[in-house]
């Protein structure tokens, strides 16, 4: 007898459930990335690969992983989430399995980039099914406690990444990260419902799709909205993509010490998503992303004067990132419900094309600035810096030219 799945008003009901899930799929591109930053050295010493070969693992899938975000949503419009989601777990199962049997640097990036092609799944739709289910106030509450669970991600995937490490090779990690994604995808059969109608559904014809993505890309507030929460991802990205120089080289800390950097940047974004949540109802979201963005300048004049006047310390390079991720969780979930709410029969869509947009910033950096900057101090705080002042000009602009947001659409 098979399970009886949950329906969209249980869920309403008792959120709780579909909070954690949500967070757990949405933990799947954190872990691909953090998860195996501790073993590069690993990887580098087995493949006999140089460490600018080996960086373009993490530059190859977020590349793939862009590209693919321009249609998670547009299918899941079309075919319903829960299929889109089932079948991209599935897939990555299946490249993860070939990541941990990697016997080339060649057939790593292979099987990185089958990675990227799926992972993007759990954030794009994800965010779609809490607007599916979930409005108004109550949307940006559920989306706060989302990003609290979801923030344990990025500290717990260097850290799990590290003793894998330490128990087996490098291979050890796409070993774990594999019992992880196949017990997801038994999760998200046995409890994820369809939370998309058929009648809601999108057309998949070429015209329809050229239609809507037109109608998407060549709204200004679309293309203001996904860039703010997409820069200020840069600001602090740019500390995650080179962790290993950063931690290790900078500042000197273990090969299993990533913890020094991600332990603070989870405390950052769960202080800021709890303070998000509080005041969600009280002030408006726009008044929520300002206050992000004066927590993130402060970090960045921190983080300057720090490189400037004081030794390089992990106790204290470390204090402003997490004041950092604390303005962005402030900021980019309710910047992301304000985009939401534009096209509430497109969601998916408008979701896949932000998250391209952010992802593809990120490869960018990853690939051409962060092997340029992370040789400094002074040089990754300017990186920063210079994310921050681009998303904030962008916020700028669309404050200053923006229609009134309807509340009752919000």
């Amino acid at each position: 007898m098979s399970r009886k799945l949950p329906t969209v008003e249980s869920l309403q009901d008792r959120p709780g459930p579909l909070i954690l899930l949500l967070a757990a799929l949405m933990t799947i591109g954190p872990f691909s990335i953090d998860m195996y930053l501790p073993a590069f050295p690993s990887i580098e010493a087995a493949l006999g690969v140089s460490p600018a070969a080996l960086q373009q693992t993490l530059s190859i899938y977020l590349i793939a992983y862009a590209v693919m975000m321009l249609w998670h949503g547009a299918l899941a419009d079309a075919w319903g989430r829960r299929p889109m989601i089932l079948v991209s777990l599935a897939i990555y199962a299946v490249a993860t399995l070939g990541c941990a049997i990697a016997g080339n640097i060649e057939s790593l990036w292979l099987f990185r980039a089958l990675q990227g092609v799926s992972a993007g799944v759990g954030l794009v739709i994800g965010r779609t099914i809490v607007r599916d289910v979930f409005h108004g106030t109550t949307a940006q509450k559920i989306m706060t406690r989302i990003t609290q669970v979801f923030s344990l991600a990025p500290v717990a995937a260097p850290v799990a990444g590290g003793l894998l490490l330490g128990l087996g090779s490098w291979r050890a990690v796409f070993w774990g990260l594999l019992i992880l994604v196949v017990a997801l995808l038994v999760w998200c059969h046995r409890a994820l419902p369809e939370t998309l109608p058929p009648a809601a559904r999108q057309s998949l014809r070429l015209g329809a799709l050229y239609r809507n993505y037109r109608t998407v890309i060549f709204r200004p507030e679309f293309l203001l909205l996904a860039l703010t929460p997409a820069l200020n991802f840069i600001g602090s990205f740019i500390y995650i993509a080179g962790a290993p120089s950063f931690l290790v080289k900078l500042l000197g800390v273990s090969e299993q010490g990533f913890a020094w950097l991600f332990v603070p940047m989870i405390i950052g974004i769960i202080s800021g998503a709890t303070l998000a949540g509080k005041l969600a109802g009280r002030i408006p979201p726009e008044r929520i992303v300002a206050l992000g963005y004066l927590g993130m300048g402060t970090a960045c004049i921190l983080n300057l004067g720090l490189c400037l006047f004081l030794p390089a310390n992990v106790m204290w390079n470390v204090l402003p990132i997490m004041f950092y991720t604390a303005g962005t969780s402030l900021a980019a979930p309710n910047a992301l419900l304000i985009m939401l709410a534009l096209f509430p029969t497109m969601r998916g869509l408008a979701s896949s094309l932000q998250g391209f947009l952010q992802f593809s910033l990120g490869a960018l950096v990853s690939a051409l600035l962060v092997p340029l900057i992370d040789t400094s101090l002074l040089a990754l705080a300017f990186g920063m810096i210079a994310s921050t002042a681009a998303g904030g000009a962008v916020w700028i602009v669309y404050r200053k030219t923006r229609a009134p947001l309807d509340p009752d659409a919000f």
